[in-house]
């Protein structure tokens, strides 16, 4: 594991002006981490969905799911969220928000149920996003490597293992100039929730 791992504060990945990305480790307390993971994994109706690539329709390698953040109270204890599981949602919304001073009002989960699941080198499409707003992503479970790699050559790519109760935050700018994906592994490892706060425009 890297040793971005001992640490308790935020430690600087990229910071220039092609973007900033940072990653805190211990974010949360390891015990709320797992109890928040087993929460969602058991309270969350995960969809498991298609999408076509190279003309063809194929399976997305995790589960999904998605919540406007301001219908959580409303759609509590529905078939889509267990009131449980739209409380720790709401929760770590607001402990993110607080932390960053960001207005999060979206949150998209993955769940990787073992090394087979994966997701592909991607940024986040800036239409989605208010323009100049972060993306923060929440790790639970077990702990899995996402590469992080610049769009021109020349630059290193940039490992990190995200280890449960981690946060790291990639800034609006960063989307443009790097990608970020979480490749299949053959080693044995848990299932992993990712919690992913942003700020989509308001229709």
């Amino acid at each position: 594991m890297t040793q971005l791992g001992l640490f308790d504060v935020p430690v600087s990945l990229r910071d220039s002006e092609r973007g900033q990305i940072s990653y805190q480790a211990k974010f949360l307390p390891i015990e709320q981490a797992e109890a928040w993971f087993s929460t969602l994994r058991d309270g969350i109706d995960w969809h498991a969905r298609r999408r076509v690539m190279y003309e063809r329709e194929v399976d997305v390698p995790r589960l999904t799911a998605h919540f406007p953040l301001d219908e959580l109270d409303g759609e509590a204890g529905s078939k889509e969220v267990s009131a449980a599981a739209a409380d720790v949602l709401i929760e770590a919304a607001r402990r993110v928000g607080d932390a960053i001073g960001a207005p999060f009002n979206s949150i998209g989960l993955n769940y990787y149920r073992d090394g087979n699941d994966s997701v592909a080198p991607h940024n986040d499409r800036l239409q989605d996003l208010i323009e100049g707003s972060p993306i923060a992503l929440v790790s639970l479970g077990a702990t899995r490597r996402m590469l992080i790699r610049a769009k021109q050559p020349g630059e290193s790519a940039v490992p990190i293992d995200l280890v449960s109760g981690s946060l790291l935050l990639m800034s609006y700018s960063s989307q443009l100039h790097y990608t970020h994906g979480v490749a299949k592994t053959r080693l044995p490892v848990g299932p992993r929730i990712s919690v992913a706060l942003r700020v989509r425009p308001r229709a």
